[in-house]
């Protein structure tokens, strides 16, 4: 594998275990995303990665049922099956923002969202994340690397005001629109 899938999966590995912790969580509390429960946000992340991934060729098999957490586990698995063929993850392919990989579009992109998605679920169950901040120098990478496509339908909610001095993961999160 290389290093860009290892940090997709250690992302993973991190809502993984935020899941596993919330087992007898309220799936159906709002998300910080419009209209979204915390399930609606872990079948989002879920759904978006088959699509990605399918139109690569990949292979994960039928949609997992259950859980948010049994889902999740099972597409991971999957995913982690489908990673581990270097062929596969270093093919190129023309994206929206220019040619790259499999894996370059699974470490940026997708880590991306998972970062920001497991906030949102965390903060649907009534926790607290806290990024350190190589989390949130990728965040801000990715951010600045939408431009204007950041607001676009589906990206983010228009960006929220909040004071030059506030702590930096308030900014970033203002800046993708939730309130902290």
């Amino acid at each position: 594998m290389t290093e860009l899938t290892d940090s997709y999966l250690a992302d993973a590995d991190r809502l993984s275990a935020l899941l596993a912790s919330a087992a007898d969580a309220d799936w159906s509390a709002p998300s910080p995303c419009e209209g979204w429960s915390a399930a609606d946000v872990v079948d989002h992340v879920v759904d978006t990665q088959r699509s990605f991934l399918a139109e690569r060729d990949a292979d994960l098999g039928p949609r997992p049922s259950g859980t948010p957490e049994e889902v999740w586990a099972a597409h991971t698995d999957a995913v982690r099956r489908a990673v581990a063929d270097d062929a596969f993850v270093t093919r190129e392919y023309d994206g929206y923002f220019g040619r790259t990989t499999v894996a370059d579009t699974l470490a940026r992109f997708y880590g991306f969202d998972l970062l920001v998605h497991h906030w949102d679920i965390a903060r649907a169950l009534g926790r607290d994340v806290q990024w350190d901040d190589a989390e949130m120098d990728r965040i801000e990478t990715a951010l600045d690397g939408f431009g204007d496509q950041l607001y676009g339908e589906g990206i983010c909610q228009p960006a929220l005001d909040v004071p030059d001095d506030a702590p930096r993961q308030v900014r970033l999160l203002a800046r993708m629109g939730r309130a902290a």
